[in-house]
Formats: structure tokens, C-alpha cells, sequence
């Protein structure tokens, strides 16, 4: 299963799953996306390809998706936690009801998602939960950041809680990644150099080779690694002072 499975990170996932020869399950908001991707995806691959069209951010389309991921005859051994946006502002000058839809869709609906994915795959003794995290979560970049930061200490803590059930969970964090993120947070990335960007499907790449590796994050790119390497490194201060733009 991956939410927000029909556009950047997830699609990437999607195509990259698909090729590997795995049914999917794709969630989004946008029935229409979700029709195309299905169509193209079974096109293409020869794979089987569910859809649930939910707005994660509605408790009841969330519960929708986590009775789905509970329900014993449907198995799934794989979670991608992708959904999310960002907002065009830093805290406090977006209104607050944003920043709690924000807050949900990124803490809250990968807390129980993930809470109603576990009890099956412990029972198969096997599992995989990618959690698509952020630079932004190394750093103290505002809520967003805040969030992300959240996400990655989640996934490393279930990481070592959950290795004895043959469970694996893997946190990724990359940088700027050319998707429709920045577009919909309405954020002007205009001024960035090329070099400074990711292509989806290397984010997915990178994160697959590190799964195998056993890694507990995933960071795509020497200058992200190294950003990343040198934000452990600094006293928080100056980490703050390096912490200019949110990334995804």
C-alpha cells in the first residue's frame, strides 16, 4: 500500500513496486489520478492494482484505509507512508487550522496506519514500512520540520521494536525532489540550482538499497549525506542558522 501513491515519491514507489511484480494498493484524494494510475500501472507491469480514494486528513476515510490494512485476507506486506503536503508560510503566519490538517496528515495518519499494518505482518512474521520523511526533519525547520523530525525518531525507535518480528522499517529522508509538492505548498523555488535536485525515482532507489543494507535512514545524494553529516555535527544554533528553506 502507498498513499499518495499517484504523484512523485509515490508514484515512483508505484512504478518501482510494480516492475518488481507486486499487487499495490494506491491511496489518494483524486479518483480520476487514481483511475489513470491503475490503468497505466496494469498496462505496464501486468500487476494487480487497487485503489482507495480517501482524504487521509477525514478521520473517517482514515479509518477507512486502516481497517483495510487490518483485515487479515488482504495481507499487506508493505506500507508506504507518502501522503503529505507542506505550507507556503512559516509558523505562526499560516492560519492554525492548516497547520493542524498538516500536523495530521503528517503524524497522525502515519501513527495509525502504521499501528493497524503491525498485528498482521507480525503475525506473517514479515514486513516492510517505509516512512518518506525530510531533510527538514534534521533540522529545526518549523513545523514542517517538526513533523519530519517526528517521523524519523518513530521510525528508528519501531525499527529496533520491531526487528525481532521480521519486520523492517526504513525512514527517508531526501532533499529537494523535483515533484508537485513545492507547486501545491506554493512555495518559489525558482532561485535553486539544479544541482541541488532529486529525481523521485533515485530517491526510490536509494531508499530500496539501503532496505537491503539494513539501514535505518535513507538520504539520497552526496550533498544531502554530507549536509545531513555536517547538521549532527554543529551546535543547534548554528544548525538553526543553516535551516533556511524547508525541503522534501
Amino acid at each position: 500500500m502507498i498513499t499518495g501513491g499517484t504523484s512523485g515519491i509515490g508514484a515512483a514507489f508505484a512504478r518501482r513496486f510494480g516492475a518488481m511484480g507486486y499487487s499495490l494498493v494506491l491511496v489518494a484524494r483524486d479518483e480520476k489520478r487514481l483511475d489513470d494510475s491503475a490503468v497505466t500501472l496494469r498496462t505496464r507491469y501486468g500487476v494487480t492494482v487497487e485503489t482507495i480514494r480517501a482524504d487521509l486528513n477525514d478521520p473517517d476515510a482514515c479509518r477507512r484505509v486502516e481497517e483495510y490494512l487490518a483485515a487479515p485476507e488482504n495481507a499487506v506486506d508493505v506500507l508506504v507512508n507518502n501522503a503529505g503536503f507542506g505550507l507556503p508560510k512559516p509558523y505562526p503566519h499560516n492560519a492554525v487550522e492548516d497547520e493542524e490538517r498538516m500536523l495530521d496528515i503528517l503524524v497522525r495518519t502515519p501513527l495509525r496506519l502504521t499501528h493497524a499494518v503491525i498485528p498482521g505482518m507480525k503475525a506473517r512474521g514479515r514486513g516492510v514500512i517505509l516512512n518518506v520523511g525530510s531533510v527538514a526533519g534534521l533540522l529545526p525547520t518549523g513545523t514542517y520540520g517538526a513533523a519530519k523530525a517526528w517521523l524519523i525518531a518513530f521510525s528508528e525507535s519501531l525499527r529496533v521494536d520491531l526487528a525481532r518480528d521480521g519486520i523492517k522499517v526504513l525512514a527517508l529522508c531526501p532533499g529537494f525532489t523535483r515533484t508537485e509538492f513545492q507547486r501545491r505548498a506554493g512555495m518559489d523555488v525558482s532561485s535553486l540550482p539544479a544541482r541541488v535536485w532529486l529525481d523521485a525515482d533515485r530517491v526510490v532507489d536509494q531508499a530500496l538499497k539501503d532496505l537491503r543494507r539494513n539501514r535505518p535512514v535513507s538520504i539520497t545524494g552526496w550533498r544531502y549525506t554530507a549536509y545531513a553529516l555536517a547538521v549532527r555535527h554543529v551546535p543547534r544554533a548554528v544548525a538553526a542558522k543553516m535551516a533556511r528553506s524547508r525541503t522534501r
